[in-house]
């Protein structure tokens, strides 16, 4: 019998939260870490209220009024972006299970740089996939191709070992459904290293209000393919929870790091169904500047 997941959530600087952890102990680890955009990352969730008086018009010509439920922000700039990075890759790896995979979540800006220094830690061998996660959503530049898309680096710890589960791959629709047939057209095919998936839409009951919040369907496409139900997790950039939650729900163990207050109060709210135990203490003091909070 599987036993229950557990859920923990540490705050403080994660890089020593990671040298305090057991090597091998995690079978997946994904990250999400600040991006190095140059530019303070904010967040405004908000409510419509209907008001006579109300400052925007709705359905049918309702009138509402704009009601702020919440607001995220952090910093995003880094004067050595790598020197940040490259003693917690270290670690990561260290950590992660001789079966294990490695996610890492970034964009256009830091990709290029980042896995040559993710290739120095694993080897260019253990680099299976970049995945790209294309959305449509957010204004056009008209001054050059408008960046639609993040990039997921995965590797395996040992490229000949490691956990792909095909048939836990959700299925999506062809796009000429006609040319294939009924029965293929109905089961769907499996997705490329292309995924095209919506952020969190901002109205949505997945929303949290916290800035970079990355989708559930992606995190749990990854959770489902690459780790079993009991597997112990880990996300040490968690921001939102995000990775948790894909984790929990599906059946796994899932820590949780994060330097941000307002990031642990997040989580602690939304996990709540999963009744998270907390560290009793801080790992490092919340002010430290060795680490900053993450996107998820």
């Amino acid at each position: 019998m599987t036993s229950r997941p557990e859920l923990e959530i540490r705050r403080g600087d994660n890089l020593e939260v990671l040298r305090g952890l057991r090597s091998g102990s995690f079978d997946l680890i994904y990250v999400d870490p600040p991006f190095n955009t140059g530019r303070r990352q904010s967040r405004t969730r908000i409510r419509a209220v209907r008001d006579a008086n109300g400052d925007r018009k709705g359905f049918h010509g309702a009138r509402y009024r704009t009601v702020e439920i919440a607001r995220g922000s952090f910093e995003d700039s880094f004067d050595d972006y790598l020197a940040f990075l490259e003693p917690r890759l270290a670690e990561a790896r260290r950590v992660l299970a001789p079966s294990g995979s490695f996610f890492f979540h970034v964009d256009f800006r830091e990709v290029h740089y980042c896995k040559v220094l993710l290739d120095r830690f694993f080897g260019r061998a253990s680099f299976l996939n970049e995945i790209i996660w294309a959305y449509d959503y957010g204004a056009r530049t008209t001054k050059r191709w408008a960046p639609k898309h993040d990039n997921i680096l995965w590797y395996a710890k040992d490229p000949k070992r490691y956990i792909y589960r095909a048939s836990e791959i959700d299925r999506i629709p062809y796009m000429a459904p006609r040319l294939v047939g009924a029965e293929k057209a109905a089961r769907g095919k499996t997705p490329t290293d292309t995924w095209w998936h919506t952020i969190v839409p901002t109205s949505g009951r997945e929303r949290t209000g916290y800035p970079t919040q990355k989708p559930l369907g992606i995190l749990e496409r990854i959770v489902r393919v690459h780790s079993k139900p009991g597997d112990r997790l880990l996300d040490f950039f968690a921001g939102s929870g995000s990775f948790g939650e894909a984790a929990i729900r599906n059946g796994r163990s899932c820590l949780l790091v994060d330097r941000s207050a307002a990031a642990v109060a997040v989580m602690r709210k939304r996990l709540a169904f999963a009744a998270p135990k907390l560290a009793s203490r801080k790992s490092v003091s919340a002010r430290s500047r060795g680490s900053r909070s993450g996107r998820g």
